[in-house]
């Protein structure tokens, strides 16, 4: 055998990995990297091992006399080191920011014991990822907040690969859509009630984006005016009269 396929966490350690299996020194293979690592977030959800492959060179019978230095400058280009290697795999282009970060709502969505798929959409530096399958309840959580978290690391994964920030979205069975008109509905008869009764109505702790749907529906209000209080993940906005 003259081929190897190793793994290991990074490019360094599958070689190393493969160097031991055959007792051999590095100068005594080509190296072939078949994927790049990916750790994922965490090391937790959507760990992928860097893979190469070794190739081991035949053992020369006898050394070969030193070549002169002008045959040396004809000679062909020698077989790149396991350093070598390496190298020009680092100085690669780094994996694509969009692709890690849908890998990884597919992965943690099968650690949920859920098989989906993701459709991307993008326009300018915002990139929304619609989820689509089967019992998609278990992705979005109650009042969205399965969902919210698993946004929140999806950027943390696609703004680790990218080169400027992307704003990114998490939807699914067009949950965002619905849950903003139900939010609408919410400080309409929120602020009625705060009229009519002449006190502050103080809602229950939500998002930094739930909030912002609040403010935006009744900051055109003529008898109410909203404003947040509290600390996170427990702000709340309270509806008060003018």
């Amino acid at each position: 055998m003259n081929t190897l396929i190793v793994s290991g966490k990074t490019i360094e350690d599958a070689i190393k990995n493969g160097l031991a299996q055959w007792k051999v020194a590095e100068d005594r293979v080509t190296v072939r990297v078949l994927e790049k690592p990916s750790r994922g977030l965490f090391g937790l959800i959507g760990v992928r091992p860097a893979t190469v492959e070794l190739t081991l060179l035949e053992k020369p019978e006898a050394p070969a006399p030193a070549p002169s230095p002008a045959a040396e400058a004809k000679s062909e280009p020698a077989v790149p080191s396991v350093d070598a290697a390496a190298e020009a795999e680092a100085g690669a282009e780094g994996p694509d920011p969009i692709e890690e970060a849908s890998r990884f709502i597919i992965d943690a969505a099968r650690a949920m014991g859920l098989e989906v798929e993701v459709s991307v959409h993008k326009r300018k530096d915002t990139v929304t990822f619609d989820i689509s399958g089967p019992d998609l309840g278990l992705i979005i959580g109650r009042r969205g907040q399965t969902l919210d978290s698993l946004q929140y690391l999806t950027s943390l994964v696609a703004n680790r690969y990218s080169k400027h920030h992307l704003r990114i979205i998490l939807d699914a069975e067009q949950f965002r859509e619905r849950r903003k008109k139900t939010l609408e509905a919410l400080a309409d008869r929120l602020a009625n009630k705060a009229v009519r009764n002449r006190h502050e109505v103080v809602l229950e702790p939500m998002t930094a984006q739930e909030r912002k749907i609040i403010h935006a529906k009744l900051q055109d209000h003529p008898k109410v005016k909203t404003y947040s209080k509290g600390e996170e993940p427990n702000r709340r906005i309270v509806i008060s009269v003018k």
